[in-house]
């Protein structure tokens, strides 16, 4: 008897193709984007794989009530949508999708540097209005990356991927993270590692490329601001809570930091109205993966996870059991 497989998420069925031969795959009807929260936890007592999406919330309720559940294949890097310490304490796996992300996401936190730095979306806006500019030697100005200093905080995967980008600019790069990178690592990026507070002191443009976790809450913050140049500008393409929106909205406004460029919001998908009326802020509505390649990947990591889980191959795992 085939293995039952329940996917929140209707979309992108060419990733998930080998998983259809192999198990007993339910998505939602056609014409339907996903499953409500309240449909998924009538139905998941019967299923022995939950996929969820990145948005979709894992609470205990629903992982206590899948009684064959024995694995949860998570749509993300991400997984603070899941209660993991509820799935580990029941013996159910949680795996996501790391690899996948590095690549688009840094292509996004590099996007925002340029459309901050260089005031690209705010001139966008501007010039469609016929009058709203005015060209001239002294109007306009931005600033320029090459022998800028980019500082990172989380040099993971991602934050490597971004100094990749950030070196052919001629950036120079220094980062903090939890556990410094080794001598070889530091010399293939050039990177200088330095404390939170020393890095937000010298660099022109702070990335946060950190994971979200009760210790990173607010990673930046009100103090945190007060010790960036006047000139800097803050790049969020990681998790929203990462950054005090209201602290970042009262730098943005005193001038305490140039400019602010963010793929993530700390209350949920959208700014708060007072950010967004700003124009030293350039928003996006969570783009880091948001491209049809990615999302085909991940689809197929999510199917391969599932696969590899019951046939013993390699997972990637998010917790241990």
């Amino acid at each position: 008897m085939k293995k039952r497989v329940l996917v929140t998420y209707n979309m992108f069925r060419a990733g998930y193709a080998e998983l259809i031969k192999k198990f007993d795959v339910t998505f939602p009807p056609e014409g339907r984007e996903s499953f409500t929260y309240e449909e998924v936890l009538d139905m998941i007592e019967d299923y022995d794989v939950l996929q969820s999406m990145f948005n979709f919330k894992v609470d205990e309720a629903l992982i206590s009530k899948g009684k064959r559940l024995k694995l949860i294949s998570n749509y993300a890097v991400g997984f603070d949508n899941i209660d993991v310490a509820c799935a580990t304490r029941l013996g159910i796996q949680v795996t996501n999708t790391p690899h996948s992300v590095t690549e688009p996401t840094a292509d996004q936190a590099m996007g925002l540097i340029y459309a901050v730095t260089r005031r690209i979306a705010e001139m966008d806006r501007r010039i469609r209005i016929k009058g709203n500019v005015h060209v001239g030697l002294l109007e306009n100005l931005g600033h320029s990356l090459y022998g800028k200093t980019l500082g990172i905080i989380g040099m993971g995967r991602i934050g490597c991927a971004l100094a990749r980008r950030a070196m052919a600019a001629g950036m120079k790069i220094v980062y903090t993270k939890r556990n410094r990178m080794s001598e070889d690592k530091e010399q293939k990026y050039n990177a200088v590692y330095m404390s939170k507070e020393e890095l937000l002191r010298c660099a022109d443009i702070v990335s946060v490329n950190a994971p979200y976790t009760p210790e990173t809450f607010h990673i930046i913050g009100e103090a945190e601001f007060e010790l960036m140049k006047p000139s800097s500008i803050l790049i969020n393409t990681a998790r929203g809570p990462l950054v005090d929106e209201k602290a970042l909205v009262s730098a943005l406004k005193e001038g305490k930091i140039w400019g602010a460029g963010l793929d993530v919001f700390e209350n949920g998908d959208y700014p708060s109205e007072e950010l967004a009326t700003l124009d030293n802020a350039v928003l996006n509505p969570h783009l880091g993966t948001q491209t049809i390649e990615t999302r085909n990947e991940m689809a197929f990591v999510v199917s391969q996870n599932i696969i590899n889980f019951f046939e013993g191959g390699e997972v990637f795992k998010v917790n241990h059991i």
